[in-house]
């Protein structure tokens, strides 16, 4: 039976037994690959799907779904089980109303990738593990499944699950190289500072403040938003010059220093492709090698470095310079 057969039979029979009052999972779209988050219940599984392009990550869903009556089934992929983690620990969920099911990753797909392979009409996107299978013009073709990963999953933190009441893994998930998680950050580190600038500079300048990656995100769930508010001077939606176009990113990864999981959601619904997990990413590899290894989610705690004190602590000097 196939994982996507697996899922679908979990969840008719989380919601047959009465154990759980709706289930949420991913809705297949008009395309093949525009599939989004959806609640299901009993009486309407219709466009039920779980395949390569199930990508975003449901846990944010859950902040207000767990504030219904009833329980509700939530299908999470071990990376969104940090983050799941994460808003138990800041008290965002209630845990006791959902049934976590762990699900089998391999990776997500791009369709923006699969697009740029320069094929007219796509017809079929296969998973094949290793390799993608792709019917389009009249041909298939087999394209090696790492040259078309989503951006959030190239550098995979992990394939291992948080949290999870029971799980569905039908094939072996391979355990991501820890070593390339921070390459990136670390080419960006070797730059002078002359070179980031410009880096970032080149890289912000695209953003046309639509709030995707902040609507997005798991650990943006602020009732009112600084950014909403017209009277803080930093709500408007064009960039009126080259500070204000960095100042949004920059506040906002602040915000979630020390609680972003690293899902990399951000990134995937940005339409201008800023590689914005890559502040965060920065952060966390700081949050690392000054104050210990730390991953947000990991384990539910209301803790961590950024507001325990230890006398190991690095002081402020100690960044200078970095």
């Amino acid at each position: 039976m196939q994982i996507q057969e697996l899922v679908l039979h979990k969840a008719e029979e989380y919601l047959a037994s009465g154990k759980v009052d709706r289930v949420l999972a991913w809705k297949k779209g008009e395309t093949f690959y525009d599939n989004s988050p959806a609640i299901f219940t009993k009486d309407n599984l219709n466009g039920f799907v779980y395949n390569e392009f199930c990508a975003p990550n449901l846990s944010k869903y859950l902040v207000n779904e767990s504030k219904k009556e009833g329980k509700i089934l939530v299908f999470l992929k071990p990376c969104d089980t940090y983050s799941f983690n994460q808003l138990v620990s800041e008290h965002r969920i209630d845990r006791e109303k959902i049934v976590v099911i762990g699900l089998e990753c391999q990776g997500m797909l791009d369709e923006k990738k699969i697009y740029n392979l320069g094929f007219k009409r796509i017809e079929k996107v296969e998973d094949g593990l290793d390799n993608i299978i792709i019917t389009a013009d009249g041909q298939q073709v087999q394209i090696k499944r790492e040259e078309l990963l989503s951006v959030k999953c190239v550098d995979c933190k992990s394939k291992e699950f948080a949290v999870a009441d029971e799980t569905i893994v039908v094939n072996e998930m391979k355990q991501p190289d820890k070593n390339s998680r921070f390459s990136v950050v670390s080419e960006l580190e070797k730059m002078t500072e002359e070179e980031r600038f410009k880096f970032w500079q080149n890289e912000l300048s695209k953003c046309i403040r639509c709030n995707a990656c902040r609507n997005v995100c798991p650990a943006c769930t602020c009732t009112h938003c600084v950014f909403d508010n017209n009277k803080s001077g930093i709500a408007g939606k064009a960039n009126s010059d080259s500070f204000e176009e960095k100042l949004y990113h920059i506040i906002r990864a602040y915000h979630v220093a020390g609680r972003c999981t690293d899902c990399g959601e951000c990134s995937r619904v940005c339409p201008e492709s800023i590689p914005l997990h890559l502040i965060n990413r920065k952060f966390i590899k700081d949050i690392n090698d000054n104050y210990g290894e730390f991953q947000a989610g990991k384990t539910v705690s209301e803790h961590n470095p950024l507001v325990d004190y230890t006398k190991g602590d690095c002081e402020p000097k100690e960044m200078v310079g970095k």
